[in-house]
């Protein structure tokens, strides 16, 4: 069986083709623009060194640390959160993901989304999906208008128990599609 596998940085391209016990690595520069390009070329120079032909490759497998970097280098969408009402700052209290639990002096990263971007509105689903506050779409059109103002590049819809019924997510979606035409939504479990 031939395997390669295939990272995509934002400075190289790393593939590795794996065969039996053996392995070769290859490095080509990665193409930013079109990150296609970098793969494209970079599959062709791992399988002449591999000496290997496509209709040989059983399996392939693809990630990409560019959008990891792009969040450690804080270079990525201007982007704003919408959640369920009470749920705003959890992004920044982050009470799970502390390395020394009780040490309130640790600093940690600052949230994608700062808070004068992240909104929460009324609105909430109980643990089977069943509505317990209905949706207020005048405080999601609110927020729209605000985070329209501001710029964003992208919004996360994020509410509460929305694996078990989607409803309020998508018609929030609907309502900030029509405030942000340009906009890159994005909800819980799907993308519009």
């Amino acid at each position: 069986m031939i395997r390669i596998g295939i990272d995509v940085g934002g400075t190289f391209t790393d593939l590795t083709l794996l065969q039996g016990a053996g392995a070769v690595h290859h490095k080509t520069p990665s193409t930013p623009a079109d990150p296609s390009e970098a793969i494209e070329t970079g599959l062709r120079e791992l399988l002449a060194l591999a000496d290997v032909g496509p209709s040989q490759v059983d399996w392939i497998g693809h990630g990409a640390t560019v959008a990891t970097n792009m969040a450690i280098e804080r270079k990525g969408a201007r982007t704003g959160l919408i959640t369920t009402q009470g749920f705003r700052d959890v992004l920044e209290i982050a009470r799970q993901t502390r390395p020394n639990l009780y040490d309130y002096r640790e600093t940690r990263p600052l949230p994608l989304a700062p808070r004068r971007r992240r909104f929460d509105v009324p609105e909430r689903l109980d643990q089977t999906g069943a509505v317990l506050t209905p949706l207020d779409e005048l405080s999601v059109t609110a927020a729209g208008i605000t985070l329209a103002a501001d710029g964003v590049e992208a919004v996360a819809i994020v509410f509460l128990h929305s694996y078990r019924n989607a409803a309020h997510e998508k018609r929030a979606a609907e309502i900030l599609r029509g405030l942000l035409p340009d906009t890159y939504i994005t909800l819980s479990l799907i993308h519009i």
